[in-house]
């Protein structure tokens, strides 16, 4: 007879470093205004190099918000993970294990065609038990809704 397996966690769920994703935006935020105010204060700029000073601090601003971007969103149907610049869909049935092992700096999925996919969604960075719990709960999920197994536990 096997163990009761542990309640599954309610979908949908989205998964993201929050943490990380506040203090990128905030600095983000504080970089532009920073940069744009002393575009204005500067008297010896002309327009063209204040205008200049602006789309610098905008892009710093686009490049810690491209940053903050990543999650894992769990459905019924699959999962969606946001990278960087790639989103894509799985069905759970292409998930066969869910892996966080000590040092790794976010989740991997190894996938049925023989790959591994990181989700950036899920990393320890600056939560460490968050990363572990969320893998965890992703693992589960895994197991229950595809094919998806694993012998390490999260965190190992």
């Amino acid at each position: 007879m096997s163990a009761p397996r542990p309640e599954q966690p309610t979908l949908p769920l989205t998964f993201r470093p929050t943490l990380t994703r506040v203090v990128l935006l905030s600095v983000g935020l504080a970089m532009f205004l920073v940069i744009t105010v002393i575009a204005l204060m500067l008297e010896r700029l002309n327009p063209g190099e204040r205008i200049t000073f602006v789309f610098v601090a905008a892009l710093f601003f686009g490049v810690l918000a491209l940053l903050s971007r990543p999650r894992v969103t769990a459905d019924d149907t699959g999962v969606t993970v946001v990278n960087l610049t790639r989103t894509r869909r799985l069905a759970w049935e292409e998930i066969l294990r869910v892996n966080l092992r000590s040092g790794d700096p976010w989740v991997f999925l190894d996938l049925s065609d023989g790959t591994s996919l990181p989700a950036l969604g899920i990393q320890p960075g600056l939560a460490k038990q968050r990363a572990i719990r969320d893998a965890r709960a992703l693992r589960s999920l895994a197991e229950a809704h595809g094919s998806g197994s694993d012998d390490t536990p999260a965190g190992r």
